[in-house]
């Protein structure tokens, strides 16, 4: 019994306890619900009141965009009403200046009207005036062949024979006063010109020689040049044919030839060798092919200098060679470019003084010793030779006529023939100018050279010591050396039966056998 009470109590208080707690619990969800609720509303205004900010901003800044918009409308508008009214204000200018233009052609077109009625007026008036003197013309000329008894054309014709006659005298007498006022004055005329010409045109009149003079910096350096018993000079001297002197002159070695060109490539050979270092027959050989192309490039390149500071334009190629040749030519010891330019310069102040082509002169006045210069120099005069040179090149027959009638070898059919002439004259006659010794003492070496070329197997000739020595190289496989000896006894006797000369001449035949390869 005490057991069922007790496990009643505890069952009650059980049941109490989970009715209290359900009742707690139901009370905190009330509660619960209610501050939920007070919450939610709070959020709520809070956000009302925040869209409210928001919405009034957004039409703020709405009222400014607008304000905005409606200030740059007003803007665009108020341009293109300015627009349109310098439209409107220049239309209103070009209209009335249009209005004017019209008032004025019309006036004009009123006055022109006026004028052609009163020129249509005259023209009628003028008519009927020619009508009237034609009419009396007539009548007069019908008196007058009454009275004189002759027609139109006799009288005519008498008339015309009367004033040929009057003219005839007038132009005799009046011919014959300028034929005696210019014999008075031509001489006069003509010296002074030459004269003008002569002072206008200042030349240096230095003389070629025959020598050159290479200075080395010490004597050390000719034992070199000689080299071992004196094959390198011998070596030099074979390849350029120029005698080579080395003397006791202290620092200088003197190259003798008389061909200019000769001269200047055996000094730039020396000078590369010297200044290279290596002396040896082998390498002067390499060097004096090698300045040979340099001198040939070098004349070239002075016969276009020439030609552009004379202002002669045109020429061909092969011309402007021979003129820079001439720079290594003398005429009777003048130097042959030196000599061409002066004539050149004073043919172009000449033809000027007359009144004709002063570029056409100082083209012919150039070129006018052109024939002396070629490379094969045949059995003709200069002036014809250069002739046909500057035939065979296009020149101008003025040119042509001109560089073949210098010396009269042919006859002058230009005004700038003679004028050439002169200037060649005047030229060549300037105090110190030429030396005839000089010129025909070049010509015998020249022949001297000739002579021993002529005979087979001989490549090469030069003539060496003033002429007193004349060297002949030939081909080994040609020439035995027992050939030798009969070609350098042949040649003795020919130029003693054929030329003139004085002292002595010494014939030295050189013949070399060279076996080169080489390794590869």
């Amino acid at each position: 019994m005490k057991l069922i009470l007790g496990v009643l109590s505890n069952g009650m208080i059980l049941v109490f306890f989970i009715s209290a707690l359900v009742a707690s619990f139901a009370v905190s969800y009330v509660i619960w619900q209610q501050a939920l609720k007070k919450r939610s509303r709070k959020i709520v205004s809070e956000a009302e009141a925040e869209a409210e900010v928001i919405r009034k901003e957004k039409i703020l800044q709405a009222k400014e965009r607008f304000l905005q918009l409606k200030a740059e409308h007003e803007k665009v508008i108020n341009e293109k009403n300015n627009r349109v009214a310098q439209a409107e204000t220049r239309i209103r200018q070009k209209e009335l200046t249009l209005s004017q233009k019209i008032e004025e052609a019309q006036r004009k077109k009123n006055e022109a009207d006026a004028i052609r009625e009163n020129l249509t007026s005259q023209l009628d008036l003028l008519e009927k005036k020619t009508d009237e003197l034609s009419k009396m013309h007539k009548q007069q000329i019908d008196q007058l062949e009454t009275i004189s008894g002759l027609s139109p054309e006799e009288a005519k014709n008498q008339l015309i024979e009367s004033l040929k006659e009057e003219a005839k005298s007038d132009a005799i007498s009046y011919v014959n006063e300028i034929l005696d006022e210019a014999k008075m004055t031509a001489n006069k005329e003509a010296k002074r010109i030459v004269v003008q010409t002569i002072q206008r045109v200042a030349a240096e009149t230095a003389i070629e020689n025959a020598v050159t003079v290479f200075h080395i910096e010490s004597d050390e350096m000719k034992g070199r040049i000689i080299g071992r018993e004196g094959r390198n000079i011998r070596a030099l001297e074979a390849a350029t044919g120029v005698e080579i002197i080395v003397d006791d002159t202290p620092e200088a070695i003197v190259l003798s030839a008389f061909d200019p060109v000769r001269r200047e490539v055996a000094r730039l050979s020396l000078h590369q060798l010297v200044t290279d270092g290596r002396i040896h027959p082998a390498r002067i050989e390499e060097m004096v092919e090698k300045t040979r192309k340099q001198v040939e490039e070098e004349i070239l390149e002075i016969g276009k200098r020439t030609a552009i500071d004379l202002g002669i334009h045109g020429l061909h190629p092969e011309l402007i060679r021979l003129i820079g040749k001439m720079k290594y030519r003398s005429s009777y010891g003048q130097n042959l470019l030196m000599h061409s330019r002066e004539v050149a310069n004073l043919c172009s102040i000449m033809a000027a003084e007359l009144g004709l082509n002063p570029k056409l002169a100082r083209r012919a006045g150039l070129l006018h010793d052109i024939g002396k210069v070629p490379d094969d120099e045949p059995e003709l005069p200069h002036a014809i030779l250069g002739m046909k040179i500057a035939e065979k090149f296009k020149e101008k027959p003025e040119v042509c006529n001109a560089i073949g009638a210098h010396h009269d070898e042919t006859e002058m059919t230009t005004l700038i023939a003679p004028i050439v002439q002169v200037c060649d004259a005047i030229s060549g006659a300037r105090p110190g100018a030429r030396r005839e010794v000089v010129e025909s003492y070049i010509k015998r070496l020249k022949e001297l050279e000739s002579l021993a070329l002529q005979y087979p197997g001989v490549t090469k000739t030069y003539a060496i010591q003033a002429g007193r020595e004349l060297r002949v190289i030939v081909g080994a496989e040609k020439v035995t050396d027992k050939d030798a000896e009969g070609l350098s006894f042949d040649i003795a006797r020919k130029i003693q039966n054929e030329m003139t000369y004085p002292g002595q001449i010494k014939i030295t035949v050189i013949r070399e056998t060279r076996a080169v390869n080489y390794a590869k």
